[in-house]
């Protein structure tokens, strides 16, 4: 019978699979007399662990191949247009690397919440991230203005504004500068319509959010956005929200519906009000130092892998918000209502304008306005 002939990616692991495998390349063999029984016994299990060990390194071959290694951080669990637009810039940048990159995708929070995140960023332990701007106000404030309701007509108006070559983009260029977050913006994009979900209190229009308890990120634009509709703004990672929700810290909170699903928030909040009030933006960022470590070529095909993730983005959110509803109604028990857009907005607009002015937004409010 033919010999074996393996390949491994570890010198090491290959003299341990000649040493236990005994002769190599014999696959038949006589029958062991009794006093070797326990002997065989033992090399089995020290065979099926190499098997293993060998197993583990062929998965990662191409990351001890690579020039560089990116460790990309989400925040959600899948299903969610984040992870998709992960795996899809992953694919990207490895194909047209030869090789050369390899990504490694550490998604629902594997990493740390976004806050910490951007800190390790800043130092190049983590390499890349796809988030909501909203987690990252804290930061850069002038994300907040995303978090404005009612800003864009839909997803495809949003990515028009904000998205490659547009005045928005260069614009949050210069901000990242301007506040030596250590990150370079690769690309905004729009990934999903939040929505307003509830523990207990059915919402069919602004007044029955008075007096709710409304969960915010660290995000001053939703404190004030939220308290104009008589709501009790409080500051909750996204990470506890779950535990806020069922212990009754928050009574109310709003999400994308991936992030919802994905969470199982509607277990704590199975009220949905398909209010639609904001479209989600999400950044995608490299750490600075990593991104100067990159010659210029790779560099080229990290952007664009960025800009081409998120115009996948964009669909994947339609797919997903068009057969959610639907999931969390019938699979889920969700009460879903359909409020009155119109009642939202009467009382959001004459805001818009008074909360750019106070948060220091102007500028940020006319180029989108613009």
């Amino acid at each position: 019978m033919d010999r074996l002939s393996i390949t491994f990616p570890h010198k090491a692991l290959g003299f341990l699979y000649l040493i236990l495998s005994g002769r190599p390349g014999t696959i038949l063999q006589k029958k062991a007399p009794a006093r070797d029984i326990k002997m065989n016994i033992a090399r089995r299990t020290l065979l099926t662990l190499s098997a293993t060990l060998l197993g583990f390194a062929a998965a990662n071959a191409s990351a001890f191949a690579a020039d560089y290694t990116l460790r990309l951080h989400t925040l959600v669990k899948s299903p969610h247009p984040y992870n998709d637009m992960a795996s899809a810039m992953k694919k990207e940048i490895e194909d047209k690397s030869g090789g050369k990159i390899a990504v490694k995708i550490f998604d629902a929070g594997q990493l740390g919440q976004d806050p910490a995140v951007i800190g390790e960023m800043g130092f190049g332990t983590i390499d890349l991230m796809i988030s909501t701007v909203s987690n990252a106000a804290q930061q850069i404030p002038e994300f907040s203005i995303f978090t404005m309701p009612y800003l864009f007509n839909g997803m495809d108006d949003a990515l028009a504004k904000v998205g490659p070559g547009t005045k928005v983009q260069a614009h949050f260029e210069k901000v990242y500068e301007e506040h030596a977050v250590g990150m370079k913006l690769l690309a905004l994009g729009a990934s999903g319509t939040r929505n307003m979900s509830t523990a207990a209190t059915v919402v069919n229009g602004p007044d029955d959010l008075k007096g709710l308890k409304m969960r915010t990120p660290p995000s001053p634009m939703d404190a004030k956005t939220w308290a104009a509709f008589g709501m009790l703004p409080v500051t909750v990672a996204w990470g506890e929200l779950y535990a806020a929700m069922q212990t009754g810290v928050a009574d109310a909170m709003e999400s994308s519906l991936p992030g919802y699903t994905g969470s199982k928030l509607y277990e704590v909040a199975p009220n949905l009000a398909l209010t639609e009030h904001t479209i989600q933006i999400n950044h995608i960022s490299i750490s600075q130092r990593t991104w100067d470590k990159l010659p210029a070529d790779l560099q080229k095909i990290v952007q664009q892998a960025a800009i081409d993730a998120n115009a996948y983005g964009v669909e994947k959110a339609k797919e997903y918000d068009a057969k959610l509803v639907e999931t969390l109604q019938s699979e889920h028990g969700v009460k879903v209502t359909h409020p009155d857009k119109a009642a939202f907005i009467e009382t959001v607009a004459p805001l818009q304008i008074e909360l750019a002015k106070e948060l220091d937004l102007s500028d940020e409010y006319d180029l989108l306005k613009n």
